[in-house]
């Protein structure tokens, strides 16, 4: 790819990769806007748009230019990158006030999970994988963005809906679980970090229906909350475990040098760090914000890396796609 530059950079090949790349950028201005960095996360925001638009339009010409691309690329478990990328940004969009342009990218990603969801499990196999877990991520961001768009207009419709996304979510990431291949902890290029990411999305969608159900508008009993509570502390639990398995896995087993997958580390770590300190706002647990900045931080310095890594591997022609 030489003489690639500027959004091209995160979204020339393979377009999986690019839809990570805008999840991994859109995340980290989520995180960033929750600790009151507002003019970096606004930057990173714009940046995020302008790789979702490039992703949008390279969707459209290959869906009506390369229809066999298309499908190729949809069969694979990143295919579901570009809903989980959608939703993502709509959820940092409605954070900003802009409740119109968050549904619309809602109704998009509705339109076309179903879709790529089915695509992508018929072609599921033994061993796969991170990338395998993009079906509970896709879902689940599907729950935050609903949930989120809940507490935004008062729509209890919205709140029920991600709920049961929710719920299919959990389900999705237990069967993407028996097809994970374990090893690729060691031996992955960087979309084994989804493992985690999953739970931390997951994480977030709870938090955010704990929310949305404080708003005022009576959504379920104290039994409900109560399972909703314990499910989403739980997953925490469980994300923060992953992420420090996932880290000594890197330091023994190193894997220096960029490759495109490692977008889909930066997301995780992103993600981990924004459901921690969103846990913290659902249940009123303070001492979990210090602990959510440093992972928000980490997870900028990550994709500091990254970024630097694609542009140096835009100039040189390799990129590990």
């Amino acid at each position: 790819m030489p003489g690639i530059s500027g959004p091209r950079v995160w979204w020339a090949e393979p377009s999986p990769a690019a839809g990570a790349a805008v999840m991994a950028t859109g995340i980290v201005s989520v995180g960033l806007h929750m600790t009151g960095d507002e003019t970096v996360s606004r930057v990173v925001l714009a940046m995020a748009c302008v790789a979702w638009a490039a992703l949008a339009a390279e969707f459209v010409l290959r869906l009506v230019g390369d229809r066999q691309r298309w499908v190729t690329e949809a069969e694979s478990p990143g295919g579901l990158t570009s809903v989980a990328a959608t939703t993502v940004l709509g959820t940092r969009i409605s954070a900003v006030g802009a409740q119109t342009a968050a549904e619309a990218l809602l109704a998009l990603a509705a339109l076309l999970w179903p879709v790529l969801l089915v695509l992508v499990v018929r072609r599921w196999r033994r061993r796969m994988p991170g990338a395998v877990f993009l079906c509970c991520v896709a879902t689940e961001g599907l729950a935050v963005l609903a949930a989120t768009l809940a507490t935004a207009e008062r729509a209890a419709w919205l709140a029920h809906t991600a709920l049961v996304l929710f719920w299919l979510g959990l389900v999705l990431y237990v069967l993407a679980l028996t097809h994970f291949d374990p090893r690729q902890v060691l031996e992955g290029a960087g979309d084994h970090w989804i493992a985690g990411g999953a739970l931390a999305i997951s994480a977030l969608a709870g938090a955010n229906l704990l929310i949305a159900g404080d708003a005022g508008m009576y959504l379920w009993n104290a039994d409900d909350r109560g399972v909703l509570r314990n499910v989403t502390v739980t997953l925490l639990v469980l994300d923060l475990v992953c992420y420090v398995v996932l880290l000594a896995a890197e330091a023994a087993r190193p894997r220096p040098g960029y490759h495109v997958l490692r977008w889909a580390t930066v997301f995780p770590m992103g993600m981990t760090a924004v459901a921690t300190l969103s846990v913290d706002t659902a249940l009123g647990v303070p001492w979990l914000t210090l602990p959510g900045r440093v992972l928000l931080w980490a997870a900028v310095a990550v994709w500091l890396a990254v970024a630097a890594g694609a542009l140096l591997a835009a100039r040189t022609g390799e990129g590990g796609g």
